[in-house]
């Protein structure tokens, strides 16, 4: 009986420690660097995340509870940030012979990309997005077609978009072929800010007894009561078992003492009867 109720005990104190741990992956095959900033950025937050490392790269796991907020505060920062391709990439050698056109569009697919990856790394910037048009000829015999370029940058509403906009359109127009003109034209080049939602996550409270909490701590909070309590009566079980099973071998001890002393006791016959 008492073992049976030990097995139960344990049993159930595991089972609510595996509930206490609910986790989900929020992000997989990530750098250590993109893991690291998705932890901090999600810790001012107040969302515990945890690494885990895999074979092909590192995830990031949140308390089941905490997915809705960190996919929301990941999203207002522009994290992970997507992956780019570079000019290597782009023109890597597969053995096929492209066409122009092909070529073209490689070459302006890859310029875009490089020039997303640099402004990207500019203080403030959440995210951006460049669209080249290379200088082209449109038919035989017509004028050729200026190159032009649209910058859209998605910003953090801290960042005055004056304090950037010349660097911007100075970096683009220099990166870009037949555009080193352009910086101060509107028609040529265009470069849009728009600042990003300020994420206000609006955390429910509630008590738990005397305690105030978050609401979504409240079932972990609970949990642990739980397990305390069960593990209390663990102890005191066990406890009044040892005591029991203690009284036990003293009673028997001093019952086969008394029994010996019986046997030396008692009076030894004579020779003689």
């Amino acid at each position: 009986m008492t073992r049976a109720l030990f097995t139960a005990i344990i049993l159930s104190l595991a089972s609510l420690l595996n509930g206490c741990g609910d986790s989900v992956e929020l992000h997989r095959q990530l750098s250590e660097q993109e893991a690291n900033e998705i932890i901090a950025e999600l810790a001012d937050k107040h969302i515990r995340a945890q690494k885990v490392p895999a074979k092909d790269g590192v995830s990031v796991r949140v308390d089941a509870a905490d997915i809705g907020g960190a996919v929301r505060t990941l999203d207002a920062v522009g994290l992970p940030k997507p992956k780019r391709a570079t000019m290597g990439d782009t023109f890597r050698k597969e053995g096929v012979i492209s066409t122009p056109l092909e070529e073209r569009a490689r070459y302006i697919y890859a310029l875009s990309q490089e020039l997303e990856a640099t402004l990207s790394n500019i203080d403030g910037v959440i995210v951006a997005r460049v669209h080249v048009v290379l200088p082209e000829r449109i038919a035989p015999g017509e004028p050729i077609q200026p190159a032009s370029a649209s910058v859209f940058i998605k910003h953090d509403p801290r960042l005055e978009p004056d304090n950037i906009r010349g660097r911007v359109r100075r970096m683009v127009a220099s990166s870009i072929p037949g555009m080193t003109t352009a910086v101060d034209n509107a028609h040529k080049l265009t470069v849009v800010f728009v600042p990003a939602t300020v994420l206000q996550e609006q955390r429910r409270l509630t008590y738990f007894g005397p305690f105030l909490m978050q609401e979504s701590q409240l079932a972990f909070w609970r949990t642990i009561l739980i397990v305390l309590t069960l593990g209390l009566v663990l102890a005191l079980v066990a406890g009044v078992v040892f005591i029991q099973k203690r009284k036990q071998r003293l009673a028997r001890a001093a019952l086969g003492d008394g029994a010996t002393e019986a046997l030396t006791d008692s009076p030894r016959p004579s020779a003689h009867e």
